[in-house]
């Protein structure tokens, strides 16, 4: 769940408006329980936080995660290095992931009107287009995706690393620093 260093490096970020992700870590651990961190983030920091990844497995049996963005599960290959496995979905985590997507888009389409309409009318939307909707919640500081894996055994960095390129602002879409004398 969070600790309380990061509900004050939550303040800080909060007071500068530091657009953030969040990666719920050490899913190979005793105790690991990926939703119960997520209710963890509503209720010490109050905001808006939206799975877009699920974990396979917890503790000792965590195997992978699922990416609610592509809707592929990604199996690590067992070792400590950051190889996996594109995979479907495991049947019996599909039901799970259906609907954490639907929940996932019911959350981020609020931030681009032309999205809403599509989805409100029952059309498919693209990865591309979630991609677009996810971005913009997080530039603007009112959505905050959450990730899983295990940072020590190299488990989930790399899809992180690529929801930093994806979602976090470049330096061209946020105003210029202020400074004071």
């Amino acid at each position: 769940g969070v600790e309380p260093q990061t509900e004050t490096v939550w303040r800080q970020a909060s007071r500068y408006e530091v657009p953030r992700i969040v990666f719920v870590n050490k899913m190979d651990k005793t105790g690991a329980n990926f939703q119960r961190s997520v209710d963890s983030i509503h209720s010490r920091l109050g905001v808006k936080s939206v799975p877009i990844q699920l974990p396979i497995g917890a503790e000792n049996d965590f195997v992978g995660i699922i990416d609610l963005v592509e809707m592929k599960a990604y199996f690590f290959d067992g070792g400590e290095n950051e190889n996996y496995e594109t995979k479907e979905i495991p049947a019996e985590y599909l039901e799970e992931a259906k609907k954490a997507h639907n929940h996932m888009l019911d959350e981020i389409v609020t931030f681009d009107e032309a999205v809403m309409e599509k989805y409100l009318d029952g059309q498919e939307i693209s990865k591309a287009e979630i991609k677009s909707c996810i971005r913009k919640g997080v530039v603007s500081s009112t959505l905050f995706p959450v990730l899983c894996g295990t940072a020590f055994k190299n488990k989930g960095v790399k899809p992180l690393l690529d929801a930093v390129v994806d979602y976090l602002p470049s330096p061209i879409d946020v105003p210029p620093a202020k400074g004071y004398k």
